[in-house]
């Protein structure tokens, strides 16, 4: 199979060859099996061999309380670098700049184009205004900014009305503005952000770029989620890293998402959510070895055209545009931490119940990134030019990655009590299984550290407090830590059960668009 045809497959049945077939589909089945398989084994374990299950647990523990502290050093390393970029000027340090890198074709930063695109479905007026005054309102020349707003034509007249009034309050604010639709029902397409984003970046290409003649390594692509809204120097920082980075066209560039845009009037369950998913993405720019795209992330225009965009047949496409770029370019391919925020909503519904579904499904629709493992894994098997070493790391980081996020919380808050519960009379009359609680408490006593920086870290990315809500809200954001031990089960381990479940039994998953909801009071972009 060829390059052209192995790096675009969305599942099993893209796969044309019968032999091929079988194996993508087995692929698609292993993230699954090791999950269930894990689950089952240690109930059976702590049933037949209690002792055996106990230990276990302990050493589990123990390497939970490890990871803790190796994860909280590397938060607390990106939080301060985070920080102390939020302070610079980076116009200035551009000015600063003497040599350029000349496969980019540039003499000088202000070269350099943003192609920002925004696609959006049928987000309320107020949330798509909030994303382009942030980027109006960005401390670099405007006479450099292309911004794409792409509507979905399943969206209807609405969509398109609020997509004219903002064209018109904005198309003079930057270098060009176009509204770009999406076509309902193209053939081999689902229905979701790539699709969309994609159509645009085309346009984008055919009617501005093209036509003025302006160079692709002098575009860099900005894909934002519709509810982004971008810190002052987003552009100066990302066009720093890409004139600075060693390898420009071959990487991804990836800001820290928080959520913070309406985190005052979301419930304390999604506030832990949404701060969890900032912590993890925090942690990764430290690891920059194993950082991917996610959500919001930006790339040069020149190997995304060369790769034909962002894959229009899957759901997990803000990921899986790094796979793809890792597998089209033999594994030469990173992701550059910017240490650099960009302000996103949190999941919040119209009612309580409302939000812990929407909360729940995008979790799920979050854990349907999944669907990336077997796709890599088949590339690896495909592409003989990568060597044997990079391809065992990442599929071993995106196995043990899929398997902790579903069963880490669960061995560790509720299996671990399962062989004192199971292991008969004999067992519980045994030094070891009186000592098997405490031990644990023990352990996750000393976990707690994490969940204390945690809290810290978190009520310092708070935005200011709205004058409509109570200050004893202050408290709440300090209190719900205490519920994450809940949270992490019911909107961790739950959901990425559920879409590792689907992918083995092939019930494949669509994409679900997260509705954005705000208090109008709450509805300012606040600076950190």
């Amino acid at each position: 199979m060829e390059k052209k045809n192995y790096f675009r497959l969305g599942r099993a049945a893209d796969v044309s060859l019968a032999r091929g077939y079988y194996l993508f589909r087995f692929l698609e089945t292993v993230p699954g099996i090791m999950l269930w398989a894990t689950l089952a084994g240690i109930i059976f374990i702590s049933w037949r061999a209690p002792a055996a299950a106990s230990l276990f647990i302990v050493i589990f523990d123990a390497y939970w309380l490890l990871k803790t502290i190796f994860l909280s050093w590397h938060l607390r390393a990106s939080y301060k670098k985070m920080k102390q970029h939020l302070k610079l000027d980076w116009l200035a340090k551009l000015e600063e700049i003497r040599a350029y890198n000349p496969q980019l074709k540039v003499e000088n930063w202000r070269d350099i184009y943003h192609l920002v695109i925004l696609p959006f479905y049928k987000e309320p007026y107020g949330v798509v205004r909030g994303s382009l005054e942030a980027i109006q309102q960005a401390h670099y020349p405007k006479d450099k900014i292309i911004l794409v707003l792409g509507v979905e034509e399943r969206a209807g007249e609405e969509a398109r009305f609020i997509a004219s009034r903002l064209g018109q309050e904005f198309s003079r604010s930057f270098f060009k503005f176009i509204i770009s639709e999406h076509p309902t029902d193209i053939a081999g397409e689902i229905p979701g952000k790539g699709a969309n984003e994609t159509w645009a970046a085309r346009e984008a290409k055919e009617k501005i770029i093209d036509s003025l003649g302006i160079q692709y390594e002098q575009v860099l692509v900005s894909s934002f989620d519709i509810d982004t809204r971008i810190y002052p120097h987003y552009f100066g920082v990302i066009t720093y890293h890409y004139l600075t980075t060693a390898h420009p066209l071959r990487s991804s560039y990836q800001p820290i998402p928080i959520y913070n845009n309406n985190i005052w009037d979301a419930p304390f369950f999604s506030r832990v959510v949404a701060s969890s998913g900032t912590f993890w993405q925090m942690m990764q720019q430290a690891r920059a070895e194993r950082l991917s795209t996610f959500s919001s992330h930006s790339i040069p225009l020149k190997p995304l055209v060369e790769m034909n965009y962002w894959q229009t047949n899957i759901v997990s496409e803000d990921s899986r545009i790094f796979w793809q770029s890792l597998l089209f370019y033999d594994g030469d391919w990173r992701t550059v931490p910017l240490f650099y925020p960009v302000s996103m909503d949190a999941n919040v519904g119209r009612t309580l119940g409302e939000t812990v579904k929407n909360v729940y499904k995008q979790q799920r629709r979050w854990g349907w990134g999944v669907e990336n493992f077997p796709y890599l894994v088949f590339g690896f098997l495909k592409n003989k030019k990568i060597s044997f070493r990079p391809k065992l790391y990442w599929s071993f980081v995106q196995l043990e990655g899929f398997w902790s996020w579903a069963t880490n919380a669960l061995i560790i808050f509720l299996l671990g009590w399962l062989p004192l519960i199971l292991g008969g009379a004999k067992f519980n009359v045994t030094v070891l299984s009186y000592n098997l609680p405490r031990i644990t408490r023990l352990l996750m006593t000393l976990s707690m550290a994490g969940i204390i920086t945690s809290a810290i870290i978190s009520s310092s990315l708070l935005p200011p407090r709205p004058p409509h809500k109570k200050k004893y809200l202050w408290l709440s954001m300090i209190l719900q830590w205490a519920f994450l031990p809940l949270t992490i089960i019911t909107f961790g381990s739950v959901p990425g059960i559920d879409a590792q479940t689907r992918l083995m039994l092939g019930k494949y998953m669509s994409f679900w668009v997260t509705p954005k909801l705000r208090n109008p009071r709450s509805n300012q972009h606040q600076s950190l």
